[in-house]
């Protein structure tokens, strides 16, 4: 599912970032630095380019995301059956 980059969170740990959708997918993720080459990077072709995710595994929809106060932690809630 093609996202709107408005939807990407953004985690980072000063060395490199990744961009988290609202699905749970990692569709972009340089490592082990920002220019080093791309693992995942959905984020510019399809699920195919590499991809990474968490989410329920009986499906569900993100009802709430937010960083913790004062850090780049991303809190993220779903709604399942």
């Amino acid at each position: 599912m093609a996202q709107r980059i408005k939807d990407y969170a953004l985690l980072g740990d000063l060395h490199t970032a990744a961009l988290v959708g609202r699905d749970g997918s990692v569709d972009w993720l340089c490592l082990p630095r920002f220019d080093s080459p791309a693992c995942f990077a959905a984020l510019l072709g399809d699920a195919d380019a590499g991809r990474w995710q968490i989410a329920p595994v009986a499906g569900g929809t993100c009802t709430s995301r937010r960083y913790r106060p004062d850090t780049l932690i991303l809190e993220t809630e779903w709604q399942t059956s």
